[in-house]
């Protein structure tokens, strides 16, 4: 990404004579002697990485982002020169920017949950009508001919037109929280496809959910309104100018993505959580307000809706399509004895999940061996786990026997309607076909069926174990094929059905209902598969709607992600993973602490710096010899001001290549070596472009006159880099690193002195990461020997 490549020496730049010298003592250096303050490092090669990840369906170069102030004399400026009128414009306009991205996540999300409705709804009513005309096979047909056009639909939009918008998206937008570019991840393309490809995987009937995909659809509004539109289509507007850097892009996308989660699920404080503990990297109390006040006008639009659609107005929408598993009628009484099956739900919530983690991670490496055979390949398994998926949903249900039905039901049995808990289907008047009612309706519907409360004698134990085996084979088989994708929903289905089985098996020790086993079950599931807590937590209450259930929900939390840490990662950590995304962990590894930067510096090519006022010949040389994107200024022979001492060496600060070509592309040429005045630079440049990355060295053309002038890089450095000293521990510098937000850190040396250069190198992300530095320093992943 930004490592350091071999330093280029040029015999007319003296600012590189003690880096040179440091080299040349390098190579000098006997290995056999060594004292007992050097470090006794095993240098297997250098300290190297690949800025390679995939991102959607091919593999991108990835850069990391300036969440870092970048307090040049432009920048200095400029927030000097600004009124007050202009600082409330900015503020207006982040609280602006947070309530449109609640209300346009609310309406989109009322959008996707009309229609999925809707179809699945008309859909499923066909069906009933085959199957009471006894045209079974016709019903099979219909029934998976149906699932395969939409499940069609959404592959061809994912494999042809936005491979990015395939997945959940939510390990990507972590990857970009904490500083990672993803290119094309937020565009306008991917969005609409999001949009219309969750419309047809879900009412497709796979076994996913548009909880994920809602919370990529929630970034990618965000980034769009943030930078103005599309790339092609930005609005020019002068507000906007404030958001054109990454440090506020990436607040604006925070409350996109919680957002999402509330409009997901109905739950604007778990919306904040969710952020909060999953996504964001970095946070502070004003990024709370305004998170707080996206997922609050989400949930007002969805509130809204839902008042209109009771009236009848939204066609079979129902009192389906938001996810709201009601149980605040429930009166919940714990006893001594109810805290054992509490226990054993979450042991094997952390064991299931773990489990699960672990053999999805083997499906994903198949999969990605499929998928990089071509775009048929991509279509061909989408739409073979489309009619996997429909003949198992429709075939299983004949396994179930005709239950009949209980008149102290609370509601209409058997009902052939779209929804309902008690479905007809093969079964004869006054009997329901329990596994009908859990396979043959939507996801939603599903578990709001599992979770319902007060019918402990509605399901029958062999049907409930059908519906689990079934959606453990459905989890693993769906995620990774080119559709978006959820992982919310799989993993509580997959959870409500083992946690039913557990209370169906200990409903003579327990009086806890079976419904609530079923929501402890896949709350455990989630905790043991996402190491979630807090935020599922208040999700699951605000699902629920009963705070009663908070006590038992805390410790089947805590326990299941207890026991899943103990195994593997949490499923976003595998497919950060997988994809290559150079993601940062907030828990350093422990030989980190053993380990100095210094030692770090020592296995990675010496730095590359400029001078303050440098030649264009160097600049362009270094620029095109190298693929740093950031270099270290350093000045020769400058007074120490308030001192008659001469002859200092002075770090001036940090250059970004980005601003080195744009000193190039603006022709800010001197033909004698002197520093300029602020008006000239004034009048050159101005910081709104300087926050342009576009920009390559290769669309620069320079002359062979112009090779030989000068270029005053002083007025464009960062004067305030974030500086480490060389003894520092790795684990301290990645923990700074990580929650500064930066892109790079410089070392600087230990001891000052005559010959001693200002700065020892510069770490960036990739530098950090535990794979590349146990790659160059493998001895360190050795245990020691007593």
């Amino acid at each position: 990404m930004e490592s350091d490549s071999n330093n280029l020496g040029n015999p007319e730049t003296p600012c590189n004579s003690e880096a040179e010298a440091r080299e040349v003592e390098e190579q000098e250096r006997d290995p056999e002697s060594n004292s007992l303050r050097q470090p006794l490092l095993k240098r297997n090669r250098t300290l190297s990485s690949t800025p390679l990840a995939l991102v959607g369906a091919k593999v991108s170069h990835i850069e990391s982002l300036d969440y870092e102030i970048n307090e040049n004399d432009l920048f200095k400026h400029d927030w000097r020169s600004r009124s007050k009128v202009q600082v409330l414009q900015y503020v207006f306009l982040k609280w602006s920017l947070a309530f449109l991205v609640g209300l346009l996540t609310g309406l989109i999300a009322t959008l996707i949950n009309l229609a999925i409705e809707n179809i699945a709804g008309y859909k499923l009513l066909a069906i009933v009508g085959f199957i009471e005309e006894g045209r079974y096979l016709s019903g099979l047909i219909f029934f998976t001919g149906i699932n395969f056009s939409l499940t069609l639909v959404a592959a061809v939009l994912c494999v042809c037109f936005a491979p990015t918008a395939a997945g959940p998206g939510i390990p990507e937008i972590k990857a970009y929280l904490n500083g990672v570019d993803t290119p094309n991840m937020f565009g306008a393309t991917t969005l609409l496809v999001k949009i219309v490809g969750s419309i047809g995987a879900v009412a497709a009937g796979l076994d996913l959910g548009k909880e994920g995909p809602l919370v990529h659809i929630g970034s990618c509004i965000a980034s769009l309104l943030g930078q103005g539109g599309p790339d092609n289509y930005r609005i020019k507007w002068r507000w906007l100018r404030y958001f054109n850097n990454d440090r506020d892009r990436r607040d604006i996308i925070t409350c996109g993505s919680s957002s999402g989660v509330c409009a997901a699920f109905r739950a604007p404080v778990g919306g904040v959580l969710f952020a909060l503990e999953e996504v964001a990297t970095w946070w502070r109390s004003a990024l709370l307000w305004r998170t707080f006040f996206s997922t609050a006008v989400v949930v007002v639009v969805l509130r809204a809706f839902i008042e209109i659609c009771n009236s009848g107005k939204c066609g079979l929408f129902g009192s389906g399509g938001l996810i709201m598993f009601d149980v605040s009628d429930v009166k919940v009484s714990y006893q001594a004895m109810d805290v054992i099956p509490i226990i054993i739900i979450g042991i094997l919530g952390g064991l299931l999940g773990s489990l699960y983690n672990h053999v999805l991670h083997k499906v994903l490496r198949l999969y990605n061996l499929i998928n990089h055979k071509g775009k048929m390949h991509k279509l061909l398994l989408a739409l073979a786990v489309s009619i996997f998926t429909s003949v198992c949903q429709y075939c299983l249900t004949f396994l179930a026997q005709c239950r009949a039905c209980d008149p102290s039901f609370p509601e209409a049995c058997p009902t052939n309607d779209r929804s309902g808990n008690f479905k007809q289907f093969n079964c004869p008047n006054g009997y329901y076909n329990d596994l009908a009612t859990l396979l043959l309706t939507t996801n939603d519907d599903a578990v709001r069926n599992i979770f319902s409360t007060n019918t402990s004698s509605e399901f029958h134990i062999s049907s409930i174990f059908i519906f689990f085996a079934l959606y453990c084979i459905l989890g693993l088989v769906t995620f990774g094929i080119a559709v978006p994708s959820g992982l919310f929903l799989p993993i509580i289905l997959m959870g409500s059905g083992y946690g039913r089985l557990l209370g169906i098996a200990m409903r003579s020790y327990t009086n806890l209902d079976q419904g609530l086993f079923a929501v402890l079950g896949a709350a455990s599931l989630m905790a043991g598969s996402m190491r979630m807590t807090v935020s599922l937590c208040v999700i699951f209450l605000e699902l629920t709607n009963n705070l009663l259930l908070l006590p038992i929900t805390m410790i089947v939390l805590l326990i299941a992600k207890t026991v899943g840490d103990c195994f593997n990662p949490s499923i976003y950590e595998i497919i950060l993973e997988l994809k290559g995304l150079p993601f940062l962990d907030a828990n350093p590894e422990p030989w980190m602490r053993n380990l100095t930067v210094g030692e770090l510096v020592d296995v990675k090519p010496p730095v590359v710096t400029l001078c303050g006022v440098e030649k264009v010949s160097r600049i362009v040389d270094v620029l095109r010899n190298t693929t740093h994107n950031a270099f270290p200024i350093v000045d020769q022979g400058v007074q120490v001001p308030g001192t008659i001492a001469t002859g200092a060496t002075e770090l001036h600060g940090l250059i970004l290549r980005a601003h080195l070509v744009q000193a190039l592309k603006k022709q800010w040429f001197l033909p004698e070596k002197r520093r300029t005045e602020e008006w000239e630079v004034m009048e050159k440049f101005n910081w709104v472009e300087l926050a342009e990355r576009e920009l390559k060295i290769e669309q620069v053309a320079v002359t062979r006159e112009e090779m030989e002038m000068y270029v005053d890089l002083h007025p464009l450095t960062n004067t305030t880099p974030f500086t480490v000293v060389e003894s520092m521990s790795v684990a301290k510098a990645m923990v700074l690193f990580r929650q500064v937000g930066l892109r790079h850190l410089l070392i600087v040396p230990k001891y000052q002195g005559a010959g001693v250069p200002p700065v020892v190198g510069i770490l960036t992300r990739q530098d950090l990461r535990a794979y590349n530095i146990l790659a160059a320093l493998p001895h360190l992943a050795r245990p020691k020997v007593s």
